[in-house]
């Protein structure tokens, strides 16, 4: 079968790309090789949805797919490994080959994890990536933010804002974000700075707890007690399998602006894998509906 369009990755923007393209009647493929939802699906509680007062980043997931199927799109858990270009495009998958019109790439981009044992378990259970998410669930209580960038320092001035203390831990004996956030975390005496250490260790049984610090002068270790982790060492997008067909940037982005197009024809970007500044949900979503729209017209 060769569809209207493929739709690579089930997060949001994929997702609200397969309604929109459906609403137009096109024949659609979403292909995930995960779960859907993206990165969504590890926030327990969600409320800056619009429509929802709260809920899980599982249910929205949930109620996306569900909304998806209804109005009529396919879909196929595999992993998309290539992208070959021609006037028909064709997506190799590690679970075979599937031809379309056109193609939107909704990939996304995963956070940089520490790489520790048991990280994953606590995702959810103490481990968050974004303050504005899930920032307001601290308030009043004790947090650490791993990172020294402008992307840590952001999330710590916020957190500073609602939580009781807040720990930023960086392995270098600098912070390297700008001078005007650094100044910004100096004013706020609810903010402590610890230097030149790491986490090397994950504390609790059910939920995080605390953490081990290791100094990374002499080796010497602390444990900290806290009540919630949000890291902030960076994002890697998702996007090294279809260099072929996307420009990036020096960070692995999709070089594309809101118009989601890219220099290849028949091909779109949408998400948190294009290069952009705010990557939140609605965000994503309306990339999807955009990417969607542009793909209907170049499908015809």
């Amino acid at each position: 079968m060769i569809y209207d369009i493929i739709i690579i990755g089930g997060g949001p923007a994929g997702l609200t790309a397969a309604l929109y393209a459906r609403r137009a009647n096109k024949s659609v493929l979403v292909i995930e090789k995960a779960a859907f939802g993206g990165q969504i699906t590890f926030s327990p509680k969600v409320e800056n949805i619009p429509g929802f007062l709260s809920l899980s980043g599982n249910e929205f997931a949930d109620k996306l797919v569900e909304q998806v199927l209804e109005q009529g799109a396919e879909v196929e858990l595999c992993e998309a490994l290539e992208i070959r270009n021609g006037e028909l495009k064709t997506v190799v998958t590690d679970g075979g080959e599937f031809c379309g019109r056109a193609v939107i790439i909704a990939t996304g981009a995963k956070h940089r994890r520490l790489g520790l044992p048991r990280e994953e378990d606590f995702i959810g259970e103490g481990i968050s990536f974004c303050a504005v998410c899930d920032g307001a669930f601290y308030a009043g209580k004790t947090v650490a933010v791993i990172g020294g960038g402008n992307s840590a320092l952001q999330e710590a001035i916020l957190l500073s804002e609602q939580c009781a203390k807040v720990y930023v831990v960086q392995n270098l004996e600098t912070l390297t974000g700008e001078q005007k956030l650094r100044d910004q975390l100096a004013a706020r005496p609810n903010v402590e700075i610890i230097l030149g250490t790491v986490v090397s260790a994950l504390l609790g049984e059910s939920s995080l707890t605390g953490i081990r610090l290791r100094r990374e002068s002499d080796g010497s270790t602390t444990n900290l007690p806290i009540d919630g982790m949000f890291v902030a060492i960076g994002l890697i997008p998702q996007n090294e399998p279809f260099a072929n067909v996307l420009r990036l940037n020096r960070y692995g982005y999709a070089d594309s602006d809101e118009t989601c197009l890219t220099e290849t024809e028949g091909i779109f970007v949408a998400g948190d894998c294009r290069s952009k500044k705010i990557r939140q949900v609605a965000t994503a979503a309306a990339d999807g509906a955009i990417a969607a729209l542009a793909a209907c017209d170049y499908v015809g």
